[in-house]
């Protein structure tokens, strides 16, 4: 009550001294330099990947908290619904069913991350892995549980996330041209964490074989001296009509992409050797590649390897279950049936 008498005089002392009581709509000119008007557009244009960025950042902080929000309300009303608390329910829905750890998922983390461990016995790291394969448990139940809530308590979800339009035509695909989900990925033959996120879209092209369309466009990073002319050559490679076979054979050899190797691969994939090295040598496709590049910092990439799910920005070397979960979330949004 007090909050609003204070928001009354402060509303009556802004008036009364000729302020508005509402912000006004912001100007079209935001400055002028020797009469040279600077449009609100024009910046916007200026500063777009930025805008772009923040407004996917917003997005997340949004629905982490909207899903915290969905979770604990949907927990309030089963626990009341069963005449127990909340910390109950999750007692005895949660905790109780979380598994322990199997030494074989303990020596499966171990030897995931053996290298990054720097020399450690799994003796001496034991109790950390068992405890990240708790939480990881506890998370995979509480995310169960709480689906299993929403299909009992009707739960509708009005927030959606920003969509980019990201140009496709004309660059290699896989997939069904009709598809109702189009990945569009931006990345860099000499970055690992690009090489780390090609088993996650040939997994996600193996589970959603007839829905997904994968396109593929170049951003390679300057501080990578090979990732460019290692693009050219995949270009030249598609006018031969072997993108695909010379895009793994890229990936699979990631720290030999000089202009010989290169050379050298077009030959053992069989194609016209004279064309390519021509192709390659007169940068027949500098200007497709930097078409790519510039399309890339238009919306909002500053980073490889960067996908665009039906226009929604995922970022990063992602797993599996990130890319299904945005797929899926497409597909119902379209009525489809996502995969199991």
């Amino acid at each position: 009550m007090r909050g609003i008498v204070i928001a009354a005089a402060a509303l009556a002392a802004a008036l009364s001294a000729g302020l508005p009581a509402v912000a006004a709509d912001p100007p079209e000119t935001l400055a002028t330099v020797g009469g040279k008007a600077i449009k609100r557009a024009d910046v916007e244009e200026h500063v777009r990947a930025k805008l772009i960025e923040i407004e996917n950042e917003r997005y997340e902080a949004l629905k982490e908290g909207l899903d915290e929000m969905i979770a604990d309300e949907l927990i309030a009303q089963e626990a009341k619904a069963r005449g127990v608390t909340p910390e109950k329910l999750e007692e005895t829905e949660i905790t109780a069913k979380i598994a322990a750890p199997t030494d074989a998922e303990i020596q499966k983390v171990y030897d995931d991350n053996k290298q990054a461990l720097g020399g450690q016995t799994l003796e001496q790291v034991k109790p950390r892995i068992v405890a990240y394969l708790e939480q990881q448990k506890a998370e995979d139940r509480g995310t169960a549980f709480v689906n299993e809530l929403k299909a009992k308590y009707k739960t509708t979800i009005a927030l959606r996330p920003p969509v980019v339009k990201v140009a496709a035509d004309g660059r290699p695909s896989r997939g069904p041209a009709d598809a109702p989900i189009t990945i569009i990925e931006f990345s860099d033959y000499e970055c690992p964490f690009c090489k780390r996120a090609e088993a996650s879209v040939e997994q996600v092209l193996k589970a959603y074989p007839d829905k997904v369309k994968l396109v593929y466009r170049d951003y390679p990073l300057p501080m990578h001296p090979n990732a460019r002319p290692a693009s050219e050559a995949a270009a030249c490679a598609n006018a031969q009509g072997k993108f695909w076979e010379y895009h793994k054979k890229l990936f699979d050899n990631q720290t030999a992409l000089g202009k010989d190797k290169l050379k050298a691969y077009a030959q053992e994939l069989g194609l016209d050797r004279a064309k390519f090295d021509k192709c390659l040598d007169s940068s027949e496709f500098k200007a497709k590649v930097d078409q790519d590049v510039e399309a890339a910092s238009k919306v909002g990439v500053s980073g490889t390897p960067a996908f665009f799910i039906n226009g929604r920005m995922l970022s990063g070397a992602q797993p599996f279950e990130k890319f299904k979960e945005v797929i899926d979330e497409e597909l119902a949004a379209a009525g489809s049936k996502p995969a199991s």
